[in-house]
């Protein structure tokens, strides 16, 4: 898959706000456009594999997070917000038509893309969560991710060593890949307390409102081994009548990770069935 890098500036909502400085890669072309969100300290790349095989149909679009990857490391706002109107900005910078944008969002991604097609119904064609809900509030998940990050051995000494220490496989390189280097080895390309002030709001709240106000279709993507559980998987459905819900059996939180090929067929018919966007 042939992509072009670009670097896209977004501002805040006062005009007191810096600017931020997002990484994207866009597979150009004149397919229907789709827009691929990561989870909390992750980075863009962990779509290759599903950008790859979408490539050939679509406008596959994905960025790095402000506060993530090659994007702005240090951002003032990291609210889920701030990070709704990324998308929206990173949306209108490349011309992306409103009313057939597919949002695909995995874990806190997922989170954004939910919040962007509740408030942005005109935009959005259709909306998929992959290991990703509304549930809430989790008092405990800012400690947790803050114990997470302060476990990593840091500088790893190589590729292969920090693969390891993320679990091997596909997941363990793709998270070995979000490393730089730095001074006596590998190094994360976020700071701790970046990625523990983007999880204070789940601590204090959920995100039902925001599932009610969906309006386009939705797919949901749960995993065997993950962590979307059943029983918020069928409150979705029960308050969101026509959500589409599939599970992964022997895949981790990271699903499009450990196994790219089944997502990409979930996805794939779930578009199918949904069918072309209307002409504007």
């Amino acid at each position: 898959m042939r992509t072009i890098t670009r670097r896209i500036t977004v501002t805040g909502e006062g005009q007191a706000a810096p600017p931020v400085r997002l990484h994207c890669t866009d597979s150009g072309g004149d397919g229907p456009p789709l827009l691929l969100l990561h989870g909390l300290a992750g980075h863009s790349g962990e779509w290759d594999a599903l950008a790859a095989r979408f490539a050939p149909t679509h406008r596959v679009v994905a960025f790095d997070a402000r506060g993530s990857g090659a994007s702005t490391r240090r951002p003032g706002d990291v609210s889920r917000a701030a990070h709704v109107r990324d998308v929206v900005q990173v949306a209108q910078a490349l011309g992306l038509p409103a009313g057939q944008l597919v949002l695909v969002g995995q874990s806190m991604g997922g989170i954004t893309a939910l919040l962007t097609a509740a408030a942005h119904p005109e935009l959005v064609r259709a909306l998929v969560l992959v290991e990703a809900g509304p549930d809430g509030p989790s008092p405990s998940l800012p400690d947790t991710i803050g114990a997470w990050l302060d476990s990593w051995p840091v500088p790893f000494p190589d590729a292969e060593a920090a693969a390891a220490f993320f679990g091997g496989g596909a997941a363990g390189r793709a998270w070995a890949a979000g490393l730089v280097p730095g001074p006596g080895g590998l190094h994360p390309r976020v700071d701790r307390d970046v990625m523990v002030a983007s999880v204070q709001e789940n601590a204090h709240r959920d995100y039902w409102d925001a599932w009610d106000e969906v309006r386009c279709p939705v797919l949901v993507v749960r995993a065997g081994k993950g962590m979307l559980k059943q029983q918020e998987a069928d409150r979705m459905a029960e308050r969101r009548p026509g959500t589409r819900i599939v599970v992964v059996p022997d895949a981790g939180h990271d699903v499009h990770l450990d196994a790219p090929g089944a997502v990409f067929g979930e996805v794939a018919a779930f578009l199918a069935e949904v069918g072309p966007a209307a002409a504007v």
